[in-house]
């Protein structure tokens, strides 16, 4: 998978891949975290989001 793949790309010095993988892994946690946040207003309708 992806963590094979990263440690490989580590291994071979191959930072191209490297950064490529740190920015897909990166934008998917933010992403994955936004729809958590979003789904639980729903989930949840005691949250406000409002401050």
């Amino acid at each position: 998978g992806i963590g094979e793949l990263g440690v490989k790309a580590i291994a071979w010095k191959d930072f191209t891949i490297t950064q490529a993988i740190i920015l897909v892994s990166a934008a998917t946690y933010v992403l994955v975290n936004l729809g958590v946040d979003i789904l639980y207003r729903f989930i949840d309708p005691r949250v406000r989001l409002e401050r």
